[in-house]
């Protein structure tokens, strides 16, 4: 079976930056734990702005910038970053909540093989839903999972919902 870690928004802007949260701030170290024990492939997603991003339709509906490509806060948190140095991973970068390119970069590691893809990262309501969606449109009969343990979402409230919904939607939650 091959085994993918989905490692969605992990950077800066996420976790302690424009966007950040405690509880993003608190999932971090668990999350870094994790991309080191995982053997399989690894795939990282980088929400990716420029600085027209306050025109954009997101920017309009949410005027926070944030992950500006070349800046800090679009960078991983190190302690993410350190966890990937001795590991060998694709780098995704996605101008929306869901990267349609995740799919294909899988498609392209699984040649045919029984697929298991789990997902973890940030933020659980927005970009974490909406891959793991895409990915279960992409692989119906996959093994696909979040585990909720190393993801965080806006709000607790916003988190439980998006795992609620992932459920419904026949993805596993850990």
């Amino acid at each position: 079976m091959k085994k993918a870690l989905v490692v969605v928004d992990m950077q800066n802007d996420f976790v302690d930056g424009a966007l950040g949260s405690e509880q993003a701030v608190s999932i971090v170290p668990a999350a870094a734990e994790r991309i080191k024990e995982f053997e399989g492939e690894i795939f990282v997603t980088f929400d990716t702005h420029y600085k027209d991003y306050l025109e954009t339709s997101e920017g309009k509906k949410l005027p926070v910038e944030h992950c500006i490509k070349g800046t800090k806060g679009w960078e991983l948190n190190k302690e993410i970053e350190n966890a990937l140095k001795d590991k060998s991973f694709t780098a995704i970068e996605k101008n929306t909540f869901g990267s349609v390119e995740l799919p294909e970069q899988i498609r392209n590691t699984s040649e045919d093989e029984e697929l298991s893809i789990e997902l973890i990262g940030l933020c659980t309501d927005i970009c974490v839903v909406s891959n793991a969606l895409l990915l279960k449109a992409n692989f119906p009969e996959a093994q696909i999972s979040v585990n909720s343990k190393y993801c965080a979402g806006v709000t607790a409230e916003k988190h439980e919902a998006a795992l609620e919904t992932m459920r419904s939607c026949q993805i596993d939650i850990i």
